[in-house]
């Protein structure tokens, strides 16, 4: 499953939150992958980010809500920023056709479970995106062929969603509509900089 988080058109806390709390969930998240990530606008911060997970992470979905008091706003004790958390579907109708000279594939020995063979056959596999520099890669298979075919299925997932994420963006109306964080029943609170997850 894959979670896209976003700070949308909000202030450089938002990135910071995304960044945060996307380091927190990886703690959480059993074998997370980062597949791919916009840079905010100062170190440690996502304008927004990709995670792929092998559970279901859909309770997830929704808004999240840093609390905390801002370097940027000293004059507030504290402050709410909310962040955007999306289900990206992993639906069958991504274009995956691409020609030899636009990937480069690699292999590499698996971990974890998986049976006995899984660190002693380069089971795992990783997908470059030559012209854009996106990598993914694949162990979920005991199969070498079946990891290429997933990590290529999620290379086109990741493109598509820039691609998307591009063409909103170049629309100031729309990419200000599109990015509205939802603010009522956040999924999820955390507190301060540590990103201490909050009982709500």
């Amino acid at each position: 499953m894959i979670l896209q988080l976003s700070a949308g058109m909000g202030p450089v806390e938002c990135q910071r939150a995304v960044f945060g709390i996307c380091r927190e969930l990886m703690k959480e998240i059993p074998s997370p992958e980062i597949l791919n990530h916009v840079a905010g606008a100062e170190d440690e911060t996502f304008l927004s980010v990709m995670l792929y997970s092998k559970q279901d992470v859909s309770y997830l979905e929704g808004s999240m809500l840093w609390i905390c008091k801002s370097k940027y706003r000293p004059w507030h004790k504290r402050k709410n920023w909310f962040i955007d958390v999306s289900i990206i579907p992993e639906t069958t109708e991504i274009e995956e056709n691409f020609s030899e000279n636009e990937l480069r594939i690699e292999k590499f020995h698996a971990n974890g479970p998986g049976g006995q063979n899984v660190n002693k056959v380069e089971t795992g596999v990783r997908v470059i995106h030559i012209p854009s520099g996106i990598r993914v890669s694949s162990t979920r298979e005991r199969s070498q062929l079946l990891n290429k075919k997933d990590a290529i299925r999620k290379l086109a997932i990741v493109l598509k969603s820039r691609n998307d994420f591009e063409k909103v963006k170049s629309r100031n109306n729309a990419w200000s509509k599109h990015s509205e964080i939802v603010r009522g029943n956040p999924v999820r609170i955390y507190e301060g900089e540590n990103f201490r997850l909050k009982n709500n």
